[in-house]
């Protein structure tokens, strides 16, 4: 099943737009972002006239960090409540738009939010969710994922509910000119691993969702230089940013089942690490590649000739498939990324630490494209030394 209700408006000069979507679901507004960046670009003040040229009483909440922490989404939580809020809008990228969607789910449940990421409980309603996308990365936009930091414990954890999909997503590409560049580089190996974990896939007979994929790929790695060279290329960022949302809305799932083991293994490193989750991807998913690789030669030899143009060895599938691996390594190291561990200063200190975390203890395993324990989660941070 297929379903995506989020309406997307996509466009130069969209984010004037905002208080109109707005007025569709709520005339109180709890207007939720980052840091400075919004308010030193001049998008901060753009998107409160917005909203008061439609006469809503905006509430504000500010403070975003990358992987989003729980604390603060108690505090919006606690807002939500007492201001009697009816829309949540983030502006920013996938952390201020998963904070948005923590504080949606939490402030209509009378529990604690964090049930819904123990599995404690299930999302049976939230409050509306709408989005001013500043950041290609994530695909939170137009997804029903959700990913936040528990300071205690250290411990990074997931929900998926369609009551959290946004009801509208703004998509300026102009919003992501200023960008740094490492930013654009996390951003472009999260949207690759969201493709990636769907690619990688024991479903058969997926021709049309692999070519989709496969295409979505290539488009990030043909444009991905180009926005680096030229910040203000407004083509290739519209390419980039309607990528990373078709990376996570869904549509690519259809037919198959992703793994999503890689984006689990890197919960653990950013949980505990706080680096940036598009960096810890570059480093974990070369390593993953390397472990399951022989679980489907030809799969893997496929993607390195649809996608890296390896030139395909008919008599030798491994060589292909490492080749491309090489080549998708060499892309995430030439546009600025770590892909070891030594290369962000992190040792082996805490594989054992993350690789028990990310299966609760040896209670469950990760993954679908070979089902990860622990010892297997090990050996891939150790890969990735």
């Amino acid at each position: 099943m297929f379903i995506n209700p989020t309406r997307i408006i996509f466009g130069k000069g969209t984010e004037n737009e905002v208080g109109k979507y707005a007025k569709m679901y709520s005339d109180r507004v709890l207007f939720h972002y980052g840091g400075e960046s919004i308010k030193k670009s001049g998008l901060y003040d753009r998107v409160k006239k917005a909203l008061q040229d439609e006469n809503l009483t905006v509430f504000e909440l500010g403070g975003v960090k990358p992987n989003p922490r729980l604390s603060l989404v108690y505090e919006g939580i606690k807002m939500c409540k007492e201001d009697n809020i009816g829309l949540v809008l983030a502006v920013g990228g996938g952390s201020v738009i998963d904070s948005a969607k923590a504080i949606a789910m939490g402030a209509v449940y009378d529990g604690d939010v964090w049930d819904f990421f123990t599995g404690r409980a299930e999302v049976e309603k939230a409050l509306p969710v709408g989005t001013v996308l500043t950041i290609p990365a994530a695909g939170s936009e137009a997804s029903t994922g959700c990913v936040i930091t528990k300071e205690e414990g250290q411990l990074k954890r997931a929900v998926n509910s369609e009551h959290i999909y946004p009801r509208f997503s703004i998509l300026n590409p102009e919003l992501a000119y200023t960008l740094p560049p490492y930013q654009v580089a996390c951003g472009a190996s999260d949207i690759l691993a969201h493709l990636q974990e769907r690619y990688f896939t024991n479903s058969k007979h997926v021709e049309i969702t692999d070519r989709l994929i496969e295409a979505t790929m290539k488009t990030i790695i043909n444009n991905i230089p180009k926005v680096l060279q030229n910040p203000r290329d407004y083509d290739a960022w519209a390419e980039v940013m309607w990528a990373g949302t078709i990376a996570h809305n869904n549509l690519l799932n259809t037919g198959r089942e992703g793994d999503w083991g890689s984006h689990d293994i890197e919960h653990e490193i950013s949980g505990i690490y706080d680096i940036a989750h598009g960096a810890g991807l570059a480093i974990v998913f070369p390593a993953w590649m390397k472990y399951v690789y022989k679980h489907d030669v030809k799969r893997f030899a496929q993607w390195a000739s649809r996608v890296w143009n390896v030139d395909y060895d008919f008599f030798d599938e491994e060589k292909t498939a490492l080749l491309g691996i090489e080549k998708y390594e060499r892309f995430l190291r030439d546009i600025g990324l770590p892909t070891r561990f030594s290369h962000v200063n992190i040792g082996d200190d805490k594989f054992m630490e993350m690789a028990k975390k990310c299966t609760d203890y040896d209670t469950h395993t990760t993954g679908t494209f070979i089902r990860l324990d622990s010892k297997a989660i090990y050996e891939i941070y150790n890969l990735a030394k």
